[in-house]
């Protein structure tokens, strides 16, 4: 059975990654940096939506109250894209394993990565 709580972490995480990235694409002084961040918040609202709309079509709808409240933004964009990766490749294994969902989760892992290539590459 399927475990809201971990699927409203994951969603969670992910929609607050748009927020932290956009303020940080704000911040920085890097032409490169500012249009990686604002490729990615732009596209994670969307994967995090699909994600969550195929999960509630599997195992029902996640109640508000599942989700975390209290996020806070890390300064260095970096820094906070490398612990954005080890969060979704660490909860993907208690997240349902059906085909559908782990895909939409792959998609997220390649936003993810393109980002954390497009931090480092362009300095």
């Amino acid at each position: 059975m399927a475990n809201h709580k971990t699927a409203a972490e994951f969603v969670g995480v992910l929609l607050h990654s748009s927020t932290a990235t956009h303020f940080l694409h704000l911040q920085t002084a890097s032409y490169a940096a500012h249009k990686a961040l604002g490729h990615y918040y732009e596209n994670i609202i969307d994967l995090a939506d699909k994600y969550a709309e195929a999960y509630q079509g599997h195992f029902g709808i996640i109640p508000l109250n599942d989700y975390p409240d209290g996020f806070k933004v890390q300064a260095d964009a970096a820094k906070y894209a490398n612990s954005l990766l080890t969060f979704v490749k660490g909860i993907r294994k208690d997240l349902p394993q059906e085909t559908d969902l782990q895909n939409i989760i792959d998609e997220i892992v390649g936003e993810i990565s393109a980002l954390i290539y497009k931090l480092e590459r362009f300095k």
